[in-house]
């Protein structure tokens, strides 16, 4: 028969520091008992504490002996380990002793170790301590998708030695088809005879998929969590893979609570946190990428969508299965090698007043007088992107830094007169083909934190906004003073908003030249109407 096992309260954690509150877990575990599901992980259990975490981050015996837990659930609770606080060998009896009691004196019943590749032989041993101890042994091991079936065989052997009840693999990166989790099955079932289990996640919306292919293959063991909540897309929803197993299960049982604590808890937290897949996570399964990539970028109000897709075509190249916060900022940082440049704007800009145009929507309410003002005092005037409103033939350069919102508008940029200022020698290959044939001004970028400097030809700034960019070309080019329209600003609850006001504050902490805006905005900037100009 096919066991359902529930990790909602474990691997959604992710989403809010494992910290649910008691009223959820209630509800929680009555849907859990209502559902009849075979186990209900709980958390984890963890010797490392850093930075707030709630309860079920340690899943203490404590923590659990506070929980209304439902009596037909008292022998299904479940917690996971992680193999890498056990792989010492040396340390690894000193860390089990330390995280776990003797099953009789413990609400726990499983115990499931999640483990790469590289630690799955040294976390092995474990197994043995926990089943003398009295508990039910799982073993996760995860991103298997790019094992070659040889070496799953190998390792599903090496298990083949230890007290394991299930050895489960996980669909880490959500890069998995139904064919795929077919093929690791029989290598698993080629140097294991026990049962198999899988834990699905949901990039590329194939987790239900995966577990039912899994299921027709011979495993008996399958995860899944409320509304698919986990990390990143999350995994398999348990409303719909009880449903569609529940003729494979010993006891079935009523969704109806499931339904009601889904309503009243699950999907406010879901519109909050967002997880559930998407085109992003869709592509980082495509390219087995870590879906924590994307989560992190989705949650940081920094990343626009354009920064999203250039970090994952980064991320396709260079290798993302492993996240690291400094491989995420070092990719989103696009730009290639030491900042360089073959254009100096002092040559067009030395001397002169600078007015750029931004895309707030006053460029259109005040479109006459804009273009009246540039016809009377002859500004150099900087356009951002592909800005059109204005008329073409007082527009001296455009200024466009972004990757792929150039690779987005080139074809745009190629019919636009203006010569192009862009940090050409530092971007990829393939932006530098697509604009061979456009008159392009190499300005080259580098972006570091905190930081506003400009050199003959290069800059180094706190961020690839295109208006920073423009700010430093002016700046770089000796300007007079620069002045600004179309830059409305945006809501306040907008993070665009605060990027942009901390963006301006490091621009005037470095002495940048004075700016004013001539047309509303809601920055913290001088403003002068340009109905009096």
């Amino acid at each position: 028969m096919i066991k359902l096992l529930d990790c909602t309260l474990r691997d959604g954690g992710y989403y809010n520091a494992w910290n649910f509150s008691s009223e959820l877990v209630t509800d929680y575990l009555e849907a859990m008992d209502s559902l009849n599901v075979d186990f209900v992980e709980i958390g984890l259990r963890t010797l490392k504490n850093e930075g707030f975490k709630g309860g079920c981050a340690f899943s203490s015996e404590y923590f659990l002996s506070s929980l209304n837990i439902p009596k037909n659930l008292e022998n299904k609770i479940g917690v996971m380990i992680n193999g890498s606080e056990i792989v010492d060998k040396t340390t690894q009896i000193e860390s089990l002793e330390t995280l776990f009691n003797n099953s009789s004196d413990s609400i726990v019943s499983l115990v499931r170790i999640a483990c790469h590749v590289h630690e799955f032989e040294a976390c092995l041993p474990a197994s043995k301590w926990l089943k003398d101890n009295g508990y039910l042994v799982g073993f996760n091991l995860m991103q298997v998708a790019d094992r070659e079936l040889e070496e799953i065989t190998k390792l599903a052997k090496l298990a083949s030695d230890y007290p394991i009840d299930s050895l489960y693999f996980a669909d880490s990166m959500g890069s998995l088809s139904p064919e795929q989790v077919s093929l690791i099955v029989q290598a698993l079932q080629a140097g294991w005879s026990g049962e198999l289990g899988i834990h699905t996640h949901d990039n590329m919306g194939q987790a239900i998929a995966n577990s039912l292919e899994a299921i027709n293959g011979g495993v008996t063991w399958v995860d899944a969590t409320v509304t698919g909540m986990g990390r990143g897309p999350g995994n398999g929803q348990t409303e719909y893979l009880s449903l569609a197993i529940e003729g494979l299960r010993a006891q079935t049982g009523n969704p109806t609570k499931l339904f009601e604590v889904i309503r009243k808890h699950f999907k406010p937290m879901q519109a909050k946190f967002g997880w559930g897949t998407n085109p992003y996570y869709y592509l980082a399964g495509k390219y087995g990428i870590h879906p924590t990539y994307i989560q992190e970028m989705l949650q940081d109000s920094r990343y626009s969508d354009e920064d999203i897709i250039a970090v994952i075509n980064h991320l396709k190249v260079e290798g993302g299965k492993k996240f690291s916060l400094g491989t995420l900022e070092s990719a989103r940082h696009f730009y290639s090698g030491e900042p360089r440049g073959s254009w100096s704007p002092r040559n067009e800009i030395e001397g002169k007043s600078v007015l750029i145009i931004g895309a707030g929507p006053s460029i259109k309410d005040y479109q006459g007088l804009i273009e009246n003002y540039i016809k009377t005092h002859k500004p150099y005037v900087i356009a951002l992107n592909t800005q059109i409103d204005i008329d073409q033939s007082l527009i001296n350069i455009r200024a466009a830094c972004h990757p792929v919102r150039l690779l987005a508008d080139c074809q745009e940029h190629l019919t636009l007169p203006q010569p192009l200022v862009t940090p050409l020698s530092m971007l990829p290959e393939d932006i530098k083909e697509a604009l061979l044939s456009k008159d392009v001004l190499d300005f080259g970028l580098d972006v570091t934190p905190q930081t506003f400097s400009v050199s003959e030809n290069y800059c180094v700034l706190p961020n690839s906004l295109v208006v920073t960019y423009a700010l430093a070309i002016a700046n770089s080019g000796g300007a007079n003073n620069i002045n600004l329209v179309g830059f409305d600003g945006f809501g306040a609850e907008d993070p665009r908003s605060s990027e942009m006001e901390q963006t301006l504050k490091i621009y005037l902490d470095a002495n940048g030249l004075p700016l004013c805006s001539l047309t509303p905005t809601r920055y913290d900037i001088p403003t002068q109407s340009i109905f009096g100009l």
